[in-house]
């Protein structure tokens, strides 16, 4: 079974001592956002695969991370350069970048990447402001990852409600950034990604298949997976997205680009309603609801014995 647990929130960044317990207790329960059923997840060290985190701030989890010594781990980290303006409550990007160095060293450069998402034009940050901070940042990471995913901002109406300064990134100047991504990397040694933006940028070297992908979690776990087809496909891209455990509108990082908050409104309500001993994010089991229990095998492909296994 793969683990997702950010999609819909961070929990690494606020909800760390909830997700310690889980594995402590050896279970979670998940709502389906959409029609409120809920499921339960062994956490399993012999069937859980790989737990992938997706992150703005690692740190508070990266601290205790000799906790979760018996899973193997792929975590998404996005850095971006933008100020308090944009990223309301999201650390200082020097400050995540030193974190982000510190989870490479401790669970290995194939396990971790970085993401530069998403990319939005406005007065203040143009073309060259983007450029610019890539480079700088790109400098400061190349040792500690292989590859960097980019994205263009989505304008959902949530996301025009927030941030209605914010503009589409034009074909042209998509090409732009690509080109000049395209070519810091080589300098670095990093290879460039994007994921659900089609193929445009595929001309300057990208890899447009996908972030999280078969071959992205087997290279992270160093094993072969062997995953039903069509198992975890849910986007227009190879990634596989596993089980997720987050909930929508529970982030409080305050991203004014953000689809997963309605608004910051819902998300502090709650977050009074989090209790860090409940089996689920927000909230508790009420009477009468129904949980279901998943079952899910392992799908890591045991390894074929050679000469000197005799």
């Amino acid at each position: 079974m793969i683990l997702n647990t950010g999609t819909r929130t961070d929990i690494p960044a606020f909800y760390s001592k909830w997700f310690l317990n889980r594995i402590e207790e050896g279970f979670v329960l998940s709502k389906n956002p959409y029609n409120n059923q809920i499921y339960k997840y062994n956490f399993n060290p012999k069937t859980v695969d790989v737990i992938c985190f997706c992150s703005k701030n690692p740190k508070p989890l990266v601290k205790n991370l000799d906790r979760l010594s018996d899973y193997r781990q792929f975590w998404f980290t996005t850095i971006n350069p933008y100020d308090k303006d944009v990223e309301v409550n999201v650390p200082d990007y020097r400050k995540v970048i030193k974190t982000f160095k510190e989870l490479s060293e401790t669970v290995g450069i194939n396990a971790v990447s970085w993401r530069y998402d998403p990319i939005f034009i406005t007065e203040k940050y143009n073309l060259d402001f983007h450029i610019e901070k890539f480079e700088e940042m790109a400098s400061e990471l190349h040792e500690y990852t292989s590859d960097c995913t980019i994205s263009f901002i989505d304008l959902y109406q949530k996301v025009l409600r927030n941030f209605p300064e914010a503009n589409e990134v034009t074909t042209e100047e998509r090409l732009i950034i690509g080109e000049n991504f395209a070519s810091i990397a080589d300098e670095y040694g990093i290879q460039m990604k994007t994921c659900v933006e089609g193929t445009l940028l595929d001309q300057f070297g990208f890899d447009s298949t996908g972030c999280m992908t078969q071959q992205v979690l087997e290279k992270a776990i160093g094993n072969n997976l062997k995953v039903p087809k069509g198992k975890y496909h849910n986007r227009e891209c190879n990634c596989l997205m596993g089980r997720d455990i987050g909930l929508y509108n529970t982030c409080m990082h305050g991203c004014r680009y953000c689809y997963a908050n309605s608004n910051m409104k819902l998300v502090k309500r709650n977050q009074k309603l989090h209790d860090p001993n409940s089996p689920l994010l927000i909230g508790e089991v009420k009477e009468g609801d129904v949980v279901t229990e998943v079952n899910e095998p392992s799908y890591i492909e045991p390894k074929q014995p050679t000469l000197f296994d005799y």
